[in-house]
C-alpha cells in the first residue's frame, strides 16, 4: 500500500439487550452491499471523537440516544475498501434511550452471537463477530 492511502474511520455498535442478543441492521437497497446485515454505525466526521460519532450515528440510524461514555470499545477491523483503507471500531452498548427503528436500513433483527454466523455480512464486519464471540460472557 502506497503512503498517503486515505483512511476511512468508521464506528459501529453492538447494542446488547438484557438477554445478550445483539441488534443488527440490514443494508438498504440504495446503499453499497445492499441486503447484508451489519452493526449500526457510520463514518467519523472531522473533529468528532469516535464515541461522539457513534452516538450521532445511532440517533440518525435507529432513533435511539446513547451516551458516549456508555460505549465500551471491544474490537476493530482493518480492510481495503476500494481506493481507501477502512478502519472499523466496534463498541458494545448495553444502555440507550428509545426503541430502535430502521430509519436508514431495510430491517432490524435481534440475534445471539451464534446466530450472526448465519447472516451475510460485509467483509469488514466478519472479524468483529469473532472478537465479539471470543469476549464471552457478554451478558449484561
Amino acid at each position: 500500500m502506497a503512503p498517503g492511502y486515505p483512511i476511512l474511520l468508521v464506528v459501529a455498535a453492538a447494542l446488547m439487550d438484557a438477554d445478550g442478543r445483539i441488534l443488527l441492521q440490514q443494508r438498504a437497497p440504495r446503499r453499497s452491499m445492499p441486503g447484508l446485515w451489519e452493526f449500526p454505525g457510520g463514518k467519523v466526521e472531522p473533529g468528532e471523537t469516535p464515541e461522539a460519532a457513534l452516538a450521532r450515528e445511532l440517533e440518525e440510524e435507529l432513533g435511539v440516544t446513547v451516551a458516549p461514555d456508555a460505549l465500551a470499545p471491544i474490537a476493530f477491523a482493518s480492510d481495503t475498501l476500494g481506493e481507501r483503507h477502512l478502519v472499523l471500531l466496534l463498541y458494545v452498548a448495553r444502555t440507550w434511550a428509545g426503541e430502535p427503528r430502521p430509519l436508514d436500513a431495510s430491517a432490524l433483527r435481534w440475534v445471539t452471537v451464534d446466530e450472526i454466523d448465519d447472516l451475510p455480512m460485509p467483509p469488514a464486519d466478519v472479524p468483529l463477530v469473532k472478537a465479539l464471540a471470543a469476549s464471552a460472557p457478554l451478558r449484561a
